[in-house]
């Protein structure tokens, strides 16, 4: 399970009146808000437990075949996880999908690798899942069909069998704030500053920060800073002048310290989208796919020795509980019999006539 970071100061505050935000209410800031260390430590974790419970899978089916496999890393996995969350603007675009989709998706991938590893699940599949599952929970549903049919060599059930472990995995938690959103009301506010006329914002600084805020989505600040943060670095980044105008007018009465911390907090926000916001090299990824299908779990390759060893486990499981529940549920008819549990079959059915027929 992920760990959930402590207050620090790049996190929302809690208002004078001591209320919280609605930012701080929501599971977002609950379940997936991290510092940069908490992120290695949970992908490293990760990684570190499929790597040996894979390892011993490749033991048990043969003793040393383990020790020649070069295992991915924690940074391999994310720079495949990296690669896919790049098919998605594609994929919405193909679609025309909104940015609502398109962000929702890229969360959705996110998350779900804090909680499982790609030694188990290949992010294609998982990608295309999540994409799929984004369209309903932001309301611009599309039919299971019409979407897989127009994805080359994908089928229905590359989607639904992988739907409700995404779900799972998000902890079913599928509300997301974004960058987008708080970027369109930062610019909203800018409007309406008596000192900014129009001239002074011109429309393309609003597209040129939505093209960073799009950036964004390639790097971790969505797992880190809050929604507002983001937003306000991709403005900086666009239009530093309009960025310092609409903090100007926000801090009134904020100590040195306050706004210190602020721009500290945009400054690295700046950092992460100028140096990580783009797609990861090509040739790299591929050596990392290259080496997943070395390593990638028996457990769950269809067809391989662990995987039909697993299936005869899990129906030996599940015999033996459906064996239980009727064993239980004989029981239980015999403990409410009120002829005793002597009576054999025959005479229990025997009984039970010659009641029926003096009730008639």
């Amino acid at each position: 399970m992920a760990a959930k970071s402590s207050k620090t100061a790049d996190e929302p505050t809690t208002s004078s009146t001591g209320t919280k935000s609605l930012y701080e209410a929501s599971t977002q800031f609950k379940s997936w808000n991290f510092s940069p260390e908490q992120l290695v430590i949970v992908r490293e974790s990760l990684n570190s437990a499929a790597v040996t419970a894979i390892r011993n899978t490749f033991e048990t089916d043969e003793p040393g075949s383990s020790a020649h496999v070069s295992f991915l890393n924690a940074e391999d996995e994310h720079l495949l996880v990296k690669l896919y969350i790049t098919k998605i603007p594609q994929l919405c675009g193909h679609f025309r999908f909104p940015e609502e989709v398109e962000a929702t998706a890229i969360t959705y991938l996110k998350r779900f690798y804090l909680r499982n590893t790609v030694m188990d699940w290949h992010p294609k599949n998982v990608m295309l899942t999540a994409l799929f599952l984004a369209t309903k929970t932001t309301n611009n549903p599309i039919s299971l069909d019409s979407y897989t049919s127009n994805i080359p060599r994908t089928s229905p059930s590359d989607v639904l069998d992988l739907e409700f472990l995404v779900a799972q995995s998000l902890g079913f938690e599928f509300a997301v704030w974004h960058a987008h959103r708080a970027l369109w009301g930062l610019w909203l506010d800018l409007q309406y500053l008596p000192e900014i006329t129009e001239d002074l914002r011109p429309r393309d600084v609003y597209e040129m920060a939505l093209k960073h805020v799009r950036n964004s989505r390639f790097t971790d600040v969505e797992l880190i800073y809050t929604p507002s943060q983001i937003s306000l670095a991709a403005l900086s980044l666009a239009s530093p002048l309009l960025a310092q105008k609409w903090v100007d007018s926000k801090s009134s009465g904020a100590t040195d310290s306050a706004s210190e911390t602020l721009e500290s907090i945009i400054g690295t926000v700046k950092y992460f989208i100028t140096q990580a916001g783009q797609p990861p090299d090509v040739e790299a990824v591929r050596e990392v796919d290259r080496r997943l299908k070395l390593c990638k779990n028996p457990d769950k390759v269809v067809g391989s020795k662990a995987y039909l060893a697993r299936k005869v486990e899990e129906e030996r499981k599940a015999e033996a509980k459906r064996n239980k529940k009727v064993e239980d549920a004989r029981r239980a008819i015999e403990d409410d019999d009120p002829f005793g549990s002597a009576l054999n079959e025959a005479e229990r059915a025997q009984r039970i006539r010659e009641l029926d027929e003096d009730d008639d």
